[in-house]
Formats: structure tokens, sequence, C-alpha cells
């Protein structure tokens, strides 16, 4: 439509109405800049002038309220402003959760409750609401509505996951309940549910959420995997273990660390990087003992380890591998070793033991007085009760200074009737 201004009063119109929208523009923009700037100061004259000046803002609101809450410690009048700002901006977590907590102050359960449900329904998924709304549940004794918001909780911030499974546990200390119905299949939550279950000596409940840890195919670290297994192995599970570390053969591309038929013990020529977990060889540092991978000097494959000692106090050489064997079976060992010339009483020996009664199986000659590779042999039959040996290279006797080098290489141990591949017989 086109409008003729073929007329000076209709000019003089035109102007005029221009003239007051732009002057009403200015005076709407002028009344929120003043707002904003009294708003920032933050004393309770400047905020109710923030709120005068632009009365439709729900934040000025929400501050309001705050300061009678927290400044002023008058929990009764921060009621009206936070209903405003709900009123004014009802899709805000935030403010019914301000609103909320004062109710939680005044002791107004009721409207605590339909203040925290409102904020839910704002934002489902933001942490802080739903701890908050947890808690409260936890409180009411509504233990579903607790472990939902728990769950909200551990699918949206990690470093609240193990405040969260202390929660549920204590709601339901059932780990097939929780894990249905509260911890998510992701990996930081089943690793703070494991971690708490090793903690309370849960094995049987630590099975079950390391199932679901593998079945999320979610990645996590080598060092959860170690932790784990050195859990299982200190509670005599070793059948478990196994699987463990079958399971992580397959997840971690570790197929090369699985035992066989041929040789139960891992990387034997350590032509393999060492683990240090799991069925590969562990070590810890030790005073007066050195471990070094040496590709100088190696019997079979192409390196070998040199343990080098220099001190007192030497009992064992800080190199050990668990290995899963057969109750009353007969085992084949060998291994090849050198040496330096080794001052000292006593020396080392290559001993096998029962990892859980200490029993020596095995126990070599002591290994020294020879420049060049020589092999140690023995066999030996396992207890009716042995399902776990422990390999290492010991001292005997201890307590005196010992100096000088040892390599080894070439480990190995058969079953000399092996009924099944992998890692053992089943029993």
């Amino acid at each position: 439509m086109e409008i003729v201004l073929n007329s000076a009063p209709r000019k003089v119109f035109v102007v005029a109405a221009g003239a007051f929208l732009i002057l009403l523009y200015i005076g709407l923009a002028a009344r929120i800049f003043i707002a904003s700037v009294f708003a920032d100061r933050a004393d309770l004259a400047s905020l109710q002038r923030a709120v005068r000046f632009d009365p439709g803002n729900a934040e000025y609101r929400d501050h309001l309220g705050r300061y009678f809450a927290m400044a002023a410690r008058e929990p009764e009048r921060s009621i009206s402003p936070f209903r405003a700002a709900v009123q004014i901006n009802p899709h805000s977590a935030q403010y019914w959760f301000d609103l909320a907590s004062a109710y939680q102050v005044l002791g107004d359960v009721p409207n605590q409750s339909w203040a925290l449900q409102h904020a839910v329904e704002a934002d489902p998924t933001t942490p802080d609401v739903a701890w908050e709304a947890a808690n409260f549940y936890l409180v009411q004794g509504d233990d579903e509505k607790a472990l939902r918001e728990f769950r909200v909780v551990l699918e949206n911030d990690p470093s609240l996951a193990d405040f969260a499974i202390r929660y549920c546990w204590r709601i339901k200390p059932d780990a097939d309940e929780l894990l249905r119905n509260a911890v998510p299949a992701k990996t930081p939550a089943l690793l703070a549910f494991l971690d708490f279950l090793m903690e309370k000596e849960q094995v049987e409940a630590t099975k079950k959420v390391w199932t679901a840890l593998v079945s999320s195919r979610e990645t996590f670290s080598l060092g959860h995997l170690y932790n784990y297994f050195n859990f299982l192995i200190n509670h005599k599970e070793v059948d478990e273990a196994r699987l463990v570390w079958q399971q992580a053969a397959a997840r971690f591309g570790l197929s090369s660390y699985l035992p066989s038929t041929n040789n139960l013990i891992v990387n034997g020529d350590f032509h393999l990087d060492v683990l240090n977990g799991g069925f590969d060889w562990q070590y810890q540092k030790l005073q007066s003992v050195t471990l070094t991978l040496d590709p100088s000097d190696f019997h079979g494959g192409h390196r070998s380890l040199l343990i080098a000692f220099d001190g007192p106090g030497v009992t064992d050489a800080g190199i050990r591998q668990y290995i899963a064997v057969q109750p009353a079976t007969t085992y084949d060992f060998s291994a090849y070793y050198k040496n330096g010339a080794i001052e000292g009483a006593g020396g080392p020996h290559f001993t096998m033991q029962d990892a859980y009664s200490q029993a020596v199986l095995y126990d070599s000659d002591e290994l020294r007085e020879t420049g060049f590779w020589k092999s140690a042999t023995g066999e030996f039959t396992t207890p009716n009760d042995c399902r776990l040996l422990l390999l290492h290279v010991r001292r005997i006797p201890e307590g005196s200074p010992i100096r000088g080098k040892l390599w080894v290489d070439d480990f190995r141990l058969v079953a000399k009737n092996p009924v099944a591949k992998g890692l053992g017989a089943p029993r």
C-alpha cells in the first residue's frame, strides 16, 4: 500500500509519529540500560530499582530473591521475587531451583517438591538440579525418584560419580538393580561403580559391573584393567582373572600376551613391551636393584632382562609373573641365565611358589659362576588345591650386600599332559 503525502498535515503527522516511536524506543532502551547498571551494584536498593526499570526481566527478579535469601538472610522475602522470576520465565531450571531452595530453608516441603519438579522438567539433564532433586527424594523416602535423578548426575557429571554411586548403594545395595535403574552404561559411571565395589570387597558384584563395562564398548585405560585383575587375584578369583585377561586381549590388542599350552609364561623372551600388569611380567623399583631390557645380549630372541645388584638388603629382584595352572599337574620349567661376576654371600634363584600358600614348588640352583648362557631346568607337581603360581627371582640367603649383573631370558613352562589350550584347563 502506498501512502501519498500530498498535504502538510499528513507530513506533520508522519514525522510526529516517527519521532514518537523513536523516543519510545530510546526510552525503553534507556530503562533497560539503567536497570542493568543498578543490577550490577547488587545492593538491595539498586536491585529493587533494576526490577522497577525492567519489570519483565526474570534475571533481576531472581537476583533480588537471592539477595533476600543469602545476603539479607530473609528467606521469607525471597519467595515473591523468585515466584515472579519463574512466572516470567518458567523454562529456567535455575530460577525454579532457587525457589525450591528458599522453600527448603523455610521448611515448606510441599512447595519445595513442587518447585524441584518444575526445575527437573525445565532442564532434565542439569546435574546440579538432578543432584538436589535426588537428595530431596532420598530424604522423603522416594527411592525410585532418587535413583532416577542420580542416574542423570552419573550421565552428565563424571566428577560427581563417586558420591552419586555411594548414595545409590545406600538406597539399593544391589548391583543388578543399580545397573538397571541408576548407573548408565558409560565408562566413568561404570568405573566409579567398579572402584566402589572393590573398596567394599563386593567380589560377585564387581563381576557384573565388569561385564557391563566390557559390553559398553567404550574405551578405558589399562590401569583400570590391572587394578581389577589384582583385586581378583587378591581374592583368589583365578578363573575370573583368566576370563578378564582373555577379554582384555581382544579389547586392547593383547593377544600376544595370552599364555598357551606351548608356554604358560607370557613374554618369556622379553620380545614384547613389559606391561607391568595382568599375566605379563610385573615389576617394582627396589633399592639396590636395577632392571633393564638389554638388546645387546640375549639367548633366543632379540633382548633379555638385565638385573643389576648393587647394595645390601636385597631379597628379591623385583620382577615376577603370575601363572594360572591346574592342581595336581606336573610341569616342566626351563629358563636361561648369564652373569658377570656376582660378589656377596648368597645368590639369585629362579623360584616357583604357590601364590597363596607361599609353598615353594621349584627352586633352581644358585644362578652364578657362568659367563655364558646356561639353562636352569626342573620339574614339579602342583598340589591338589593349587591354581596360581608366582614366578620370581629371589636371593638366598637374604640380607648381606650383593653386587653384580644377571641376564635372564627364554622362560618356559609347560604341562606334561596338557588337556586344553589357553589359560590353563578348566576344572
